[in-house]
């Protein structure tokens, strides 16, 4: 098992797959920090907009009436229509949620509606 792990690590580092601990805007600029606070990406604020939230593997940014999926490798995989998404409330894990009127919707890290349920 520690081989094993050690294997999977080794496997990460050498395909430069990373981790998200903070994503942050900064003037112009957003700047993504790894799993040891180090800055590794950097996007333009303007082709991203608001980040609404962001998990370990990805992020969620708003730009006008469009909702962008974002990789931890800063690639941008999905876009939805905000009018259908609504307001991002949580980003966490591989899921995020968001309320559309009286409606709380639970979305997988693909875009996929995966919960409806009534607002309280």
């Amino acid at each position: 098992m520690k081989y094993l792990t050690l294997a999977l690590i080794g496997l990460m580092m050498a395909t430069n797959v990373h981790q998200i601990s903070s994503v942050e805007r900064s003037g112009s600029w957003i700047y993504m920090f790894d799993e040891h606070g180090k800055k590794y990406k950097t996007l333009s604020a303007s082709t991203v907009g608001e980040v609404m939230g962001y998990s370990a593997t990805f992020f969620v940014s708003r730009n006008g009436s469009w909702v962008y999926l974002w990789d931890a490798e800063g690639k941008k995989y999905k876009t939805l229509s905000a009018s259908t998404v609504g307001d991002v409330t949580g980003v966490s894990g591989d899921t995020f949620t968001s309320r559309n009127g009286s409606w709380v919707y639970t979305w997988d890290r693909n875009g996929k509606k995966i919960n409806t349920r009534s607002a309280r």
